[in-house]
């Protein structure tokens, strides 16, 4: 796997660079932010590790950039800020985790090898079909099977894990999930999310492979666990 280290501090990014690399990952090292989003463009590095105060810039105001390229990489931000506002705050504006300075090395990897696991994504199999780890959806029929078992999945729910299945790994805000499968704009003022989110997640309960994650105060992640 391909990982990007963008941190001013060289010290640091020589020494995470040589850490990893003995980890067996390919590793880049940007210690430029006007180089970073061009980098990443070219390199396209399956994860990002990157600092939340990149010189003079708060990196947050790059992660929407980030996560709107072509191939975003998943992005695992380090800083010295560990204030539970600062944390929620680059998770909302996109970051896929989040890991505080001074951290032990050994922990940085354990974070990076789980964002690994999470790279299992939904693509395409065919122009009608979403594979996610042992799931298929097959969207023209509406029918999610889990290898040859077919799940029995209302509406709502089938377009929900869909929405699920589209964005694997992702956290998905309340807001994100009642405008896209119910295309309101509008708090219900209902908790009709967390109950069908709290369904498809039984529904999913038997198979070992696929879970629902919740994220108090930020919503929900669809992950396929590593056997």
């Amino acid at each position: 796997m391909k990982i990007l280290i963008a941190d001013d501090e060289l010290p640091l990014l020589s020494f995470l660079k040589r850490g990893l690399e003995g980890e067996g990952y390919e590793v880049i090292a940007e210690s430029d932010v006007h180089n970073l989003i061009v980098t990443i463009s070219q390199c396209q590095p399956q994860v990002a590790v990157l600092d939340r105060m990149f010189g003079d810039t708060d990196s947050l105001v790059l992660l929407q950039s980030i996560k709107r390229l072509p191939s975003p990489p998943m992005v695992l931000l380090l800083t010295a800020m560990d204030d539970v506002s600062d944390r929620v705050d680059g998770l909302r504006q996109g970051a896929d985790d989040y890991l505080c300075k001074p951290f032990d090395f050994e922990e940085l990897l354990a974070r990076v090898q789980v964002l690994s696991r999470r790279l299992a994504v939904a693509e395409p199999v065919t122009s009608d079909q979403l594979q996610c780890g042992p799931l298929t959806l097959y969207r023209d029929e509406r029918i999610a099977r889990y290898q040859t078992e077919e799940l029995s999945l209302t509406r709502l729910e089938y377009d929900l894990l869909e929405y699920f299945v589209q964005h694997v790994g992702k956290v998905l805000s309340r807001e994100r999930i009642l405008n896209q499968v119910w295309q309101s704009e509008k708090d219900p003022m209902t908790n009709i999310v967390d109950v069908y989110v709290s369904r498809v997640r039984q529904k999913l309960s038997e198979f070992d492979e696929l879970a629902i994650e919740t994220l108090r105060g930020n919503g929900y992640r669809l992950t396929v666990v590593s056997r």
